[in-house]
Parts: structure tokens; sequence; C-alpha cells
């Protein structure tokens, strides 16, 4: 938008400039024009023969700032290089992002030291000459942190300004980010704050941060308290993401973080308890271990995302503790990479579960071949109102006995109704036979059901469940194995003899068969 509207300004200038070297090669013309002008106005003919000047594209000082803050980095700074006004307007460009992208350096052309002399040289003379005047965010992703670890604490100084907004310092090594900097009212502006592979010790007795609403840590160095201190003026906060952070042991959130509705804590090998008292949380991710959660009053907590570490049946813990732990859920997806045990009959429901999403498979090894999938009914069974549930099994939890070999004896659960169920989807539909067992009693008790979709294909790659290679972006689809193509075959054949039969008049059946273009098996 900014480069178009810069375009266009230049063009209007390249005109203004074409029209005055115009009037001066026919200055002679004009000459008798005013004069016949003159004759016309004698004889009381001035009103109707005259004619709008023309002024040409002077736009104000300010809008053409609004314009150049709208340009890209590299774009802005060119723009700079050839207008006066642009580069009054380039020491209070209000968004600084250095990264070996935007400054174009390509590591395919120079040595690793010279892209960070480059970077280095490129990034300083820049923050050097910017005014700190309007500057709303600040974006660095350092690769090589050594050679300029040293420069980093300057540029901070720099942009850690009042006014400030947005600060994402991305880094490959260990820097000791300057808690310092954030103090005396410098940091109560800004309000998202990402940091990477950085040791923060915030100290007591520091009040920054007033403004905050979303701070995301990952492999960051602080401690529960160190993390407390920083939380105790963090009012704001809306927003909270905990990546590899491994030196936390306990993680409290107190009850005056009202605002705050998003939490994620990934991977923070060394957490044991988790205890929030924030009132308004709405949504939990959860990736690790599992740990001893107390989420206070849970009444507005609606959305949970939990995947335990390989070695535990997740599934198995969700729908014996979740129940009593978040009893208020809306929505819910669980990820185990292993199951080795089968879902048991629990008393305690999920009244409130409308979106439930289950992924399973991930490491060979440790996932059962004898998981019976028939036993994902007791999720629907404690879901009274659920509407929506998604399957998703991976390529390492497809090796069950086959339906085509025990297809004798078909298990069914007439006593088991989901009246509110509309919409069941199963990616990487195998002809395991407990999973037509599934599919069938799906079929044969969900009189509400409308659509039930069955993709033959788990694509790894397919986060967004848009398909096959004729409708993603990238144009192909994701690369399967020979095993995985002979199963959806396999699959389909089974879809084609147990359950289509099965089908009601009333529920819209898909049928995701393997692409006829990327899923060939070559003879």
């Amino acid at each position: 938008m900014g480069l178009l509207l810069l375009n266009r300004f230049i063009s209007m200038q390249r005109e203004r400039k074409r029209r005055r070297q115009i009037q001066g090669r026919h200055g002679s013309i004009a000459s008798r024009v005013r004069q016949k002008n003159s004759l016309y106005q004698e004889d009381g003919h001035s009103q109707c023969c005259k004619r709008p000047k023309y002024s040409g594209p002077n736009l104000p000082e300010d809008i053409l700032c609004h314009i150049h803050s709208l340009m890209l980095l590299r774009d802005a700074a060119r723009a700079a290089c050839v207008s006066r006004t642009f580069l009054c307007s380039w020491r209070q460009y209000p968004k600084l992002t250095f990264s070996n992208k935007t400054l174009g350096l390509k590591r395919s052309a120079r040595r690793r030291g010279d892209i960070a002399r480059d970077f280095t040289n490129t990034v300083d003379h820049i923050l050097k000459n910017h005014s700190g005047v309007g500057l709303k965010e600040l974006r660095l992703e350092v690769h090589d942190c050594c050679n300029v670890k040293n420069y980093i604490n300057s540029w901070l100084q720099t942009a850690i300004t009042p006014g400030i907004e947005e600060i994402s310092l991305l880094v490959q090594s260990y820097y000791d980010f300057p808690c310092t900097l954030l103090s005396d009212g410098r940091g109560n502006s800004i309000q998202d704050l990402y940091l990477t592979h950085c040791a923060f010790r915030p100290m007591v007795g520091i009040d920054c941060l007033r403004s905050l609403k979303r701070l995301h840590l990952c492999r960051v160095c602080i401690t529960e308290d160190e993390l407390g201190c920083l939380l105790s003026s963090s009012f704001a906060l809306e927003r909270l993401e905990l990546r590899y952070c491994n030196e936390l042991i306990s993680l409290k959130i107190p009850f005056y973080l009202e605002r705050l509705s998003f939490l994620m804590v990934y991977a923070c090998k060394m957490l044991q308890m988790i205890e929030s008292k924030a009132p308004n949380l709405f949504t939990f991710r959860f990736l690790g271990d599992p740990i001893q959660l107390s989420l206070g009053d849970l009444s507005r907590l609606k959305h949970l995302n939990v995947k335990l570490s390989s070695m535990i049946n997740s599934c198995s813990y969700a729908i014996t503790k979740l129940p009593s732990i978040v009893p208020h859920l809306e929505t819910l997806t669980v990820s185990s990479f292993s199951e080795g045990v089968n879902n048991p009959v629990v008393a305690n429901k999920f009244f409130h579960l409308k979106y439930l999403e289950i992924n399973l498979g991930g490491v060979s090894e440790s996932f059962s071949p004898a998981y019976d999938y028939l036993s994902l009914v007791s999720f629907l069974d404690v879901s009274p109102a659920l509407e929506s549930f998604i399957l998703s099994v991976h390529q390492d939890a497809m090796n069950h006995d086959s339906v085509f070999e025990y297809a004798s004896y078909m298990r069914q659960m007439p006593e088991h109704k989901h009246n509110r169920l509309k919409n069941v989807l199963i990616i990487g539909f195998c002809s395991a036979k407990s999973m037509v067992e599934l599919t069938c009693h799906v079929l044969e008790n969900t009189p509400s059901l409308e659509c039930l979709t069955l993709d033959t294909v788990y694509d790894e790659e397919d986060d967004d469940k848009t398909g096959r290679c004729s409708v993603r972006t990238t144009g192909r689809c994701g690369p399967l194995t020979k095993h995985m193509i002979l199963e959806a075959h396999k699959a389909l054949e089974a879809i084609r003899r147990y359950i289509l039969g099965k089908v009601p008049s009333t529920v819209k059946l898909n049928v995701r068969e393997p692409c006829s273009r990327c899923h060939c098996v070559e003879t």
C-alpha cells in the first residue's frame, strides 16, 4: 500500500515537471495567449475565458509521512534517498525490522562473517541516525549473536524510549537482557514483548511494563520469582506464552491479571505445577509431562489444548482427570504420541463440550498396535452437547488388525446414543477393524449426524485441512510412503464394503481418496 502511494506521488511529481518544461519551451505561445486573454477582458469576456490553474500534488507533510510509514523497510529507506521530506520522516520511521532477509543479506553469496559485519554496520548506522521519536516497533533477528552481542545493548537503549510499543529480540545464543532499560517509565508503553535465548532477570522494585498485553518467552532463563516480579506490574496482560523456559519449577498467575485470556506453556521440562487465579482465562494450551494443575474458578475456561509427553496416555488422562478439573470446557484438543491403554468408562462429564479433536500417533514404537479406536466412544458418551468430532491418526498408528481378516465379528454398542453430534471428520482413516467399528457406530447411533468425512490420507503438512494439491498453496501433496499409499487403497475398499451401506440418506458422506498425481504407487 505504501509503495503504491509512493509510485503515484512520484508519477504526479514527474507530470508536474513535464508541464513546467512544456511551458518553458512554448513561452511565446503562452505570451500570445495572455495577449488574447487581455483582448477578451477588454471586450467584457474575461469570466468565460478563465481556466483553473493546476497546482500539482502538493500533499501535506503529515500525509507524506504517513505514506512513508506504510512502506516496507527497504522501500522506505530507498524513498528517503530521493526525497527530502521522506528523509526527515525516515529519522522517525515507526517500524524497524532488522533481519538478514529485510536487509537483503544472502548467505549463499557471502561468508558468515561478512554477513554479520554487514548486518551490524547497517543496523548500527540506521539506529544512530534515528531520532528515537515516533518509533513504535523494533524487531531484531540476530543470527550471529557472538559478534553482535556488544551492539545489542546500545540498539535497545536507542529503541526503548517512551512511546515504544513492540520489542522482539530473536537471538540464537545466550544474551543477558538489560532489564534496567525498562525502568524509569521507559517500558511503560510496551504492549508486546517477544524474547528468545535470553536471560531475563526482572528485579524486585522495578515498576515497568504497565501496558504489556502480550508476553512471549522462548528458551528464556527466568525463575518463578523473577516471572512473578514481572507479572506483578503487568496489569494489562492478555496473552502469556512460555516455551522451553527450563528454569521454571512452578508458575503462579495472580488474581489481579483480570485481562489474561490466553495461556500457553510448551515443553518447560522442569515445571511441576501451574496455579492460576486469573478470573477471565479462556484458553489454555499445554505440552509437557503431567503436572499439578490448580486453575481456580474455571467457569470461564472454555478452550483447552493438551499434549502430554511421548510416554504418557494423553487420551486416558484427559477423560479421567479433565472433566472434574475443567468442567465448563467448550472446545478440547487432545494430542497423544502414544496410547498403550484403551479409554475407560467414567462418570464425570463434559456437559458444555461442543468441539472435540483427538490426534493420535507420531512415535511408532510407543503406540500400541492393540489400541482400540472404538473405545473413543467413551469421549462421545461424556460429552452430551458435542457437535463436532475430529479424529486424526498418524501413519505410525495404523498397524492394527485389518477388518478384512476379522470382519466376521463386528462389535456394536446400541445403548450409546449421541443426539447432538453433527459433523465427524476422520483424517488418516485406515482399514483397522476397530476404526471401521467406530465409524459404523457413529452412523448407527447418531440421529443428528449431518456430515461424515473420511480422509484416507494423513498429511503432516496439512495443518489447515485444505486437502489435496489442487487446493493447496504449495501445489503439491505431502509425501507418503508406499505402505501408506497401499493402506489408503485398503481403506477405500473397507469404506465400500462395510460403511457405504450404513450411511442414512440424511447424512452427507465425503470420501477423500489419495491424490492421483502425487500418491501413485510405482510398479
